[in-house]
């Protein structure tokens, strides 16, 4: 049996990403979450009006969103997410996030007027 050379390239799944790409995600989503999380604050305590179902979806959907940003923040802050794959899946639990927070600000504008 021949064994791995260690002088060999790391094969496609194991592949570092390259200095700078986890900072910028990690900030990202630190961005994305204050902001979910001020509207939030905003949309449940601030905002005048009665509670309507579209105004309810509208917090579910922003909560939602905190919950799916705060699974990427965790998982973009462990060891293992310097590797591509598991980058990748942290880049599809943040974009989740974001589209919930963008259908719960939508909900939140038509329930608003």
């Amino acid at each position: 049996m021949s064994e791995p050379d260690p002088a060999a390239p790391p094969a496609p799944a194991e592949r570092p990403l390259p200095i700078g790409y986890r900072q910028g995600v990690i900030t990202a989503i630190t961005v994305m979450l204050g902001f979910s999380l001020y509207f939030l604050r905003f949309w449940n305590f601030e905002a005048p009006g009665a509670w309507s179902p579209l105004a309810i979806t509208a917090a579910v959907l922003i909560v939602i969103s905190v919950a799916l940003q705060l699974v990427a923040l965790w998982r973009s802050l462990q060891i293992e997410d310097d590797l591509e794959p598991v980058y990748r899946r942290t880049l599809l639990w943040f974009l989740a996030g974001v589209i919930a927070s963008v259908l719960g600000v939508i909900a939140a504008s038509l329930a608003y007027t």
